[in-house]
């Protein structure tokens, strides 16, 4: 049989870098196949290739046989090769049918244009309103908007990018009935995920890299979710543990926190409560846009907070800047990861300085000792396994997972007594993933505490001993986990009641 897309020795280098070496695999139509591989795998290099945003430099591809080397994106799409990305490229302020207007490389614009839309929504189960405004939109609509714009298109061959990063388990359930409906119609799906028990329960083929090269072609349901990750990562998986919990004196908490989000499309805060005690790993859980970014803006001292409502061993910390809430040993790792948590144009060892409450060992005389300072950043780099040239290439050169295992390095490298952080594991890999939880539960088994704000609801419940839901800017209590605690969480994820 022929095979809808075959790479042959694909490779790809940048400088002295091999992206991708010597990469062949194939993809049949009608099938769902899995490409994995950790951070600096070569994935999102070989997925350019595929798309056109980028040339390989040896090897060749093949399109139902025939040669295929799209030089740019719309010659890929050409083809029936079209691709959802992980983090959506909508406009907010336009509707629905709008922004797929503007994602189309050919269309006629007029009234037929919402019927079309309604038409592919009601086909794929795809429940979707072309005149409702996208910033009104939950985020699993907004994903199924990016869908439905690729499906315009008529594509053979569609990519998915980390496709349930942000989705509830219900969501992700939908999004899988109308992936296997594509596939049954003889559409291929490229499907990228770091969850690898949604990979084993939706693909029947997997492509698994290391370090730009090719380690196996394999069907992922022969093998276990530790199996596929220690092909991933190359070593064994660490099991996560938490054995002799002890919970001291409150250290930390929210009382009565109520905001109005300046922002049109923000969340406003309602009367949200909290309390957290020393040794505890705390989560609050919930889908992207329910307040998460305007709770955590408040909590890093971004924005302004009710006198009262911040309170840290006791003192009201309401009113203090961020510098000031690290001197007391509060350390933070926000979401977005360049601009927020680091200097896109800074090296990594400029970086290590911005998050440090004081200069103490890292200057001499009042002048930076950029020795110790890059000597910190060695230990975060080789204590997360940080893929980077050196010590000083900029933040923006790394991909977004090796970024992120820095930034979350660079705080538990100072031992905070509280630790609040967003998507700890936000586009890392499965070894990186293991590792990060690691660190995070030995920094709480030593006595700090740990405030989690998560989308990734497998990492909540595998962490936390205590878990919240955030859903438009209200709090839930304390889900009770042994009286069905998924389902509650899920209803709650979705604006439910807890039962």
């Amino acid at each position: 049989m022929k095979y809808q897309l075959e790479l042959n020795n694909i490779t790809k280098s940048f400088g002295q870098l091999k992206a991708n070496d010597g990469v062949s695999f194939s993809i049949k139509s009608g099938t769902i196949h899995a490409l994995l591989g950790e951070n600096g795998a070569g994935k999102s290099t070989l997925v350019k290739i595929i798309y056109g945003s980028l040339g390989h430099d040896e090897g060749s591809m093949k399109w139902y046989g025939d040669e295929f080397s799209p030089s740019n994106p719309f010659e890929a799409r050409e083809k029936g090769v079209a691709m959802v990305f992980q983090h959506f490229s909508l406009f907010e302020s336009l509707s629905v049918a709008e922004n797929i207007v503007l994602g189309l490389d050919q269309v006629e614009i007029g009234d037929g244009i919402t019927q079309k839309i309604e038409k592919y929504s009601k086909q794929y189960g795809l429940s979707i309103n072309p005149r409702q405004i996208v910033g009104d939109l939950s985020v699993g609509a907004r994903q199924r908007v990016e869908i439905v714009r690729c499906l315009m298109q008529n594509p053979k061959l569609l990519i998915m990018d980390e496709p349930t990063s942000v989705l509830t388990p219900k969501e992700v359930t939908d999004l899988f009935v109308t992936l296997r409906k594509l596939a049954d119609n003889g559409c291929a799906i490229l499907y990228i995920s770091h969850k690898l028990e949604e990979v084993r329960q939706i693909c029947e083929y997997a492509t698994i890299l290391r370090g730009g090269k090719l380690i196996k072609n394999c069907n992922p349901q022969e093998h276990n979710k530790d199996e596929i990750a220690e092909m991933m990562i190359g070593k064994k998986i660490i099991k996560l543990a938490r054995e002799n919990i002890k919970h001291g004196e409150e250290v930390f908490s929210i009382n009565n926190l109520s905001s109005e989000c300046e922002d049109m499309f923000g969340v406003n805060l309602n009367n949200i409560n909290l309390s957290v005690r020393k040794g505890s790993i705390i989560g609050i859980a919930g889908v992207a846009g329910n307040g998460q970014d305007e709770l955590m803006r408040i909590l890093i001292g971004e924005d302004r907070a009710p006198e009262s409502s911040l309170k840290f061993k006791g003192q009201d910390i309401s009113k203090l800047t961020s510098h000031q809430r690290r001197q007391l040993s509060i350390f933070f790792v926000p979401e977005e990861r360049l601009g927020h948590g680091a200097v896109p144009s800074m090296g990594l060892d400029e970086n290590m300085l911005l998050s440090r409450p004081s200069s103490s060992n890292m200057t001499r005389s009042n002048i930076i000792d950029w020795k110790q300072v890059r000597s910190l950043a060695r230990d975060v780099i080789d204590t997360f396994n940080v893929m980077t040239p050196s010590v000083s290439a900029e933040a923006q050169s790394l991909s977004g997972g090796n970024l992120q295992k820095f930034m979350v390095g660079r705080e538990l490298i100072q031992s905070p007594e509280l630790l609040i952080i967003a998507q700890p594991t936000w586009g890392v890999d499965a070894g990186s993933a293991n590792n990060i939880h690691q660190a995070l539960i030995a920094l709480a088994d030593s006595g700090s505490s740990v405030l989690i704000i998560s989308q990734d609801l497998d990492e909540i419940l595998s962490l936390c001993e205590q878990v919240h839901v955030l859903n438009d800017g209200n709090l839930s209590d304390s889900v009770d986990m042994e009286s069905n605690g998924l389902e509650t969480i899920s209803q709650l994820m979705l604006g439910g009641v807890a039962k």
